[in-house]
């Protein structure tokens, strides 16, 4: 059985990058941190971690010990929060918005679910305006928001490209009157950066079509109802992107992040950690990218 103090000192190490700032995390000397990694890597039998100086780096050993490691402590600190708890039901309140690979990430969260039986996890889709709302006021323990691209907080964020686009087939004509926008509602990011663009432009707008849902403003674009502002993984292939010499100079980037309320406890931390895992693989994408082939 592998001792939870010694990984522990171990994950310490790898966050901290050094036995002397890992001694400082868990209240130890720098020698009891080494002796701790010592002992860990006889009890595994392999070296887990390439001592450079005063700096360290993970091998091949230690990579596949490392998330191993932190599900244990994660499991372990979740173990005693229940028992302390005398079994009462912990849940954990978590918001996405609404057109966020839906498909897979709701296996993810079955998946993590199912993994802890004492859990309840409730799950709420909305704007992301509300959901940063809600998170502040601690109605959410856990939220995926788009947001500007570089904004402070948050436990992980990934960059969104964002792009004028029109109909291939059907594009809305440039020129005449104010430009038609498919849109979602008030509040919405990609709204705002649309708007706020056309009129730092000097040019009139309207919109033409409002959807709650992104499936409803893919279609209208296609069918060119209107001209919409998506991220790249949302344009279709009956979709045309509008550049500079149409008219439409660049949209400001945006970005998906993950936020987490304060104090949050160890089963929101195990969900984070596998919300970021999820979102910086490649899952996300082949989703939105088989959603794009599909419609």
């Amino acid at each position: 059985m592998l001792d939870l103090d010694l990984l522990r000192s171990f994950v310490s190490v790898v966050d901290a990058g050094g036995f002397t700032r890992a001694g400082e995390r868990v209240h130890r000397t720098q020698s009891t941190v080494s002796q701790q990694i010592r002992r860990l890597e006889e009890s595994v039998g392999r070296p887990l971690l390439n001592r450079e100086g005063k700096s360290v780096s993970l091998t091949e050993e230690g990579e596949r010990l490392l998330s191993y490691a932190r599900r244990i402590l994660a499991l372990a600190a979740e173990a005693r929060a229940a028992v302390e708890q005398r079994g009462a039901c912990e849940t954990v309140r978590l918001g996405v918005p609404e057109d966020f690979a839906a498909y897979r990430l709701a296996e993810v969260l079955s998946e993590f679910a199912r993994s802890r039986p004492g859990l309840r996890l409730d799950v709420q889709c909305d704007m992301s305006v509300k959901l940063a709302a809600a998170v502040e006021r601690q109605d959410l323990d856990l939220v995926l928001v788009k947001r500007p691209a570089g904004e402070p907080g948050g436990l992980a964020a990934w960059p969104e490209a964002l792009k004028w686009v029109t109909s291939a087939r059907h594009p809305v004509e440039i020129g005449r009157g104010p430009v038609p926008l498919a849109v979602f509602p008030q509040g919405c990011l990609y709204r705002n950066k649309a708007v706020h663009a056309l009129e730092a432009a000097g040019r009139s707008w309207r919109i033409a079509y409002q959807s709650q849902n992104l499936p409803g403003i893919q279609a209208a674009v296609s069918a060119g109802l209107g001209i919409g502002v998506l991220p790249d993984v949302a344009i279709l292939p009956g979709h045309k992107v509008l550049c500079e010499r149409d008219g439409f100079a660049p949209i400001e980037a945006t970005e998906l992040a993950l936020v987490a309320a304060c104090g949050a406890g160890p089963a929101v931390r195990s969900l984070a950690d596998a919300l970021i895992k999820f979102c910086g693989s490649k899952d996300a994408r082949r989703e939105s990218e088989a959603m794009r082939r599909a419609v």
